[in-house]
């Protein structure tokens, strides 16, 4: 139970701040738990991006009506290639996994890609009003960066995280908000298509319900807390938060990525 509780409150925590800035939460609770170290990396992959699939989904409907432009086309082009890409991704990290039988090697791998993207997110969250931004339009083409976002995301195991608002900041010129909501409807499509792809190939690993089910509720917690938070904060609050939880992310990473390797 004591185990169950700390996935709880590092999901809801996780969770509420992923749902104000559209990273799902998944990009805080995956270098968390691989830190404390309670779960097996895979296990925590597994059950992270079913808790950020529950997130999301309450999210967007706890916002449905918030304001906030929903980009259907451009999103749901995103959408489906992030679906290729996350079956893509799960092929990657079961390569990995069964290639190294080692959940060491695994965690040193998926630590070392997240602080390298993170640190590549930050660095242009920080400069992106220095920077010219696209304003993609062609189906396709979003389709293909889609892709590319569901191959991270579904590798990491972070559901989406950080680098869906950076690619829709740069490729689609989205603010803070906007930006956010729609990561979180493309997070939802990589979800689903990762964890079917995990059950439909007998590549789940071993779990405790009781542990997925306090991750779960956590994570729908966050959602409705997140959902609060967003109603009164403005774009640039969103972006402050955003550059803020990138530190907290790369340091965790950094240190995930030290565990793994040296200590």
């Amino acid at each position: 139970m004591t185990v169950a509780v700390i996935l709880f409150i590092v999901c809801i925590l996780a969770s509420s701040i992923g749902a104000v800035v559209g990273a799902g939460g998944g990009v805080i609770i995956k270098p968390v738990l691989d830190m404390i170290g309670i779960l097996p990396v895979s296990t925590v992959s597994f059950c992270s991006g079913c808790t950020v699939l529950g997130m999301s989904v309450c999210s967007l409907i706890r916002n449905r009506n918030d304001g906030v432009k929903l980009r259907l086309k451009t999103s749901t082009a995103l959408a489906i290639g992030a679906v290729l890409g996350g079956l893509v991704g799960k092929w990657l990290f079961e390569i990995v996994r069964n290639g190294f039988g080692n959940e060491r090697v695994l965690g040193a791998i998926q630590a070392i890609c997240l602080t390298i993207i993170t640190i590549g997110v930050f660095v242009y969250v920080c400069n992106k009003d220095k920077l010219p931004s696209k304003n993609v339009k062609n189906f396709g083409v979003a389709v293909v960066i889609g892709v590319f976002l569901g191959i991270i995301s579904s590798f990491l195991g972070i559901g989406g995280g950080t680098s869906n608002v950076a690619v829709l900041f740069f490729f689609f010129s989205m603010e803070a908000k906007e930006a956010a909501k729609n990561s979180i409807y493309i997070i939802i499509f990589s979800q689903i298509s990762s964890i079917i792809s995990a059950f439909a190939t007998a590549s789940v690993p071993d779990f405790e319900w009781l542990h997925l089910l306090f991750m779960v509720i956590g994570g729908i917690g966050g959602a409705l807390i997140g959902a609060a938070v967003s109603k009164r904060i403005d774009n640039k609050g969103v972006e402050k938060i955003l550059r803020i939880l990138l530190l907290v992310i790369i340091a965790i990473d950094f240190y995930n990525v030290l565990k793994y390797t040296i200590l």
